[in-house]
């Protein structure tokens, strides 16, 4: 259920689902109405404990910390996304803010490379991987929903989205001139479903009706953003959101998110079921060549009908 708020502001504001309500198609129906109206919405009470987010921040928080001679022991290689790297440095010009990230596959085993893992902090692989138990269940559970509030099978989406989890985390250092500068340009994600967790300094936003949202700050709530992929094999029933992020003057910003999302080979379309009584909006497109078109700002509209 929608958690309690001035009934006169929910229409305005980013949905809370609270998931630990007893009604739980009650629930299913909230997160399906999120989709498809904001592509974007809260969870609280979503059973990952509070102290296993704080040990997970935690120690994505001392990676950052160490010196750069320390992080760079698990560099990203020029012809991989995992590993460490600095996206962007400070560029008025071009108005862009400095945004150092790590990247690294956490699931299924087979796409775990341990050697992008930091080892410093020393418990960072056993508190990642025991996040990356709870919080593939948690996604699972979304999928389910989602697949419900399209009429299909409860397995549908997990079966063309769920291939790979990947970590994305990001870490904004104090900037001058917030004013001028922005941390994530505005985009929408390549993926199928984005797990989101965020320090407490505030700097999401998210635009429906012409507007940008600030997404607000609740302590060890699971940010959802519906991305892609989603979208293609809903066939536009549930919406990716667009997103963007902004920096401090003075205080860190840090975000963790965990990208859910197809295997490289696999085909991802509207589900033939959604088009047998509404055209198709998307043609069927393999994911990598789907990543290689959108990372390249290549058109889409040669592709989709």
């Amino acid at each position: 259920m929608v958690a309690d708020r001035d009934q006169d502001r929910l229409s305005s504001r980013i949905p809370i689902i609270d998931i630990s309500s007893p009604d739980q198609e009650l629930v299913a129906r909230a997160v399906v109405k999120a989709s498809e109206e904001w592509g974007v919405f809260q969870l609280v009470n979503h059973g990952i404990s509070r102290e296993l987010i704080q040990r997970f921040q935690n120690v994505g928080r001392r990676f950052f910390e160490l010196s750069e001679a320390e992080k760079k022991a698990v560099a990203k290689p020029d012809d991989s996304r995992e590993g460490y790297a600095r996206r962007y440095t400070l560029d008025l010009e071009k108005k862009i803010g400095t945004v150092d990230q790590l990247y690294h596959n956490i699931w299924p085993p087979s796409a775990v490379n341990y050697s992008y893992w930091p080892k410093n902090p020393q418990d960072y692989r056993e508190v990642n991987e025991e996040y990356t138990r709870q919080v593939k269940m948690l996604s699972e559970k979304i999928m389910e929903w989602l697949s419900e509030g399209l009429g299909l099978r409860r397995e549908a989406i997990n079966e063309v989205v769920g291939g790979e989890y990947l970590l994305n985390v990001n870490y904004y250092p104090p900037c001058p001139h917030p004013d001028v500068i922005e941390g994530l340009d505005a985009h929408t994600d390549v993926s199928g479903l984005t797990l989101l967790l965020t320090n407490e300094i505030p700097g999401l936003q998210v635009f429906k009706d012409e507007q940008w949202f600030d997404v607000e700050y609740i302590p060890f709530a699971v940010i959802v953003n519906i991305s892609d992929q989603i979208l293609r094999i809903s066939n536009g029933k549930y919406k990716s959101v667009l997103h963007k992020t902004t920096v401090d003057k003075e205080r860190t910003r840090m975000s963790w998110a965990v990208l859910v999302r197809p295997t490289n080979d696999t085909v991802v379309g509207p589900f033939p079921q959604l088009i047998v009584d509404n055209p198709p909006k998307f043609k069927p497109m393999v994911y990598k060549d789907y990543i290689y078109r959108k990372v390249r700002n290549l058109p889409f509209v040669d592709l989709d009908s």
